[in-house]
C-alpha cells in the first residue's frame, strides 16, 4: 500500500518528454509488505520442527514437535504429551507438588484455544520443573481431579454467597423451563 501525498506526481499526469507518463518512465518501487502482514500464524514458520510446549485455554499444558500449522494458526503436534500438574499441599504425603506426563501421540489443536507457547530448551527438557516431582500418572490424575471438584465446589459457594448479597453470577440470571 502506497502512502501518497499531494506533492507525489501523479500517475495521471501530464505526458512527459516523447509522450510518456511520468509513471511510465521509471521503474515501480519495489514491493515491502506492511508491518501488519506478519501474523501469529506466519511467526510459526521459525518454530516448524521444533519441540514447544503449548499451554491450552481450558488449562492443559502439552509438549510435542510442532510440525504443521495454518493461516488461523491451528497446531499438529507430533509426540504430543500432556503434562498434569498438581500444586504442593494437595498430597498429604509431599510438600511438593507432583506432576505427571501422559502420551496422547498426533495432537491437533485449533489456534483459537491456545493461550501462549514456546520453545522447549532442549538442554533443561529432562529436569523437573522447580517445586515439583515426578509421580506416577494415576496418583497425579486422582489428585489433579479431586482438586478440581474442590474447586468447583468453592467457585459454587462462593457465586451462592455473592447471590446473597445482590450479585448475579454467569448464569444465575436465567430461567429454565
Amino acid at each position: 500500500m502506497e502512502n501518497l501525498s499531494i506533492q507525489d506526481p501523479s500517475m495521471h499526469g501530464p505526458p512527459g518528454p516523447g509522450g510518456i507518463p511520468p509513471s511510465l518512465g521509471r521503474p515501480p518501487p519495489p514491493q515491502q509488505l506492511p508491518a501488519q502482514m506478519f501474523t501469529t500464524a506466519a511467526q510459526l514458520l521459525d518454530l516448524t520442527d521444533k519441540k514447544l510446549m503449548v499451554a491450552l485455554r481450558d488449562g492443559r499444558k502439552l509438549t510435542g514437535i510442532l510440525r504443521s500449522w495454518d493461516q488461523f494458526a491451528n497446531l499438529v503436534l507430533q509426540s504430543t504429551k500432556e503434562r498434569v500438574f498438581v500444586p504442593p499441599g494437595a498430597d498429604p504425603n509431599s510438600s511438593r507438588g507432583l506432576y505427571a506426563d501422559f502420551d496422547v501421540g498426533i495432537f491437533m489443536v485449533r489456534g483459537e484455544n491456545v493461550l501462549l507457547l514456546g520453545e522447549i530448551d532442549l538442554d533443561k527438557d529432562d529436569d523437573p520443573p522447580p517445586g515439583y516431582d515426578l509421580a506416577d500418572g494415576p496418583t497425579v490424575k486422582a489428585l489433579a481431579k479431586q482438586r478440581k471438584v474442590e474447586e468447583k465446589a468453592r467457585e459454587k459457594a462462593k457465586v451462592q454467597k455473592l447471590s446473597t448479597i445482590g450479585f448475579e453470577g454467569e448464569n444465575l440470571g436465567e430461567v429454565l423451563l
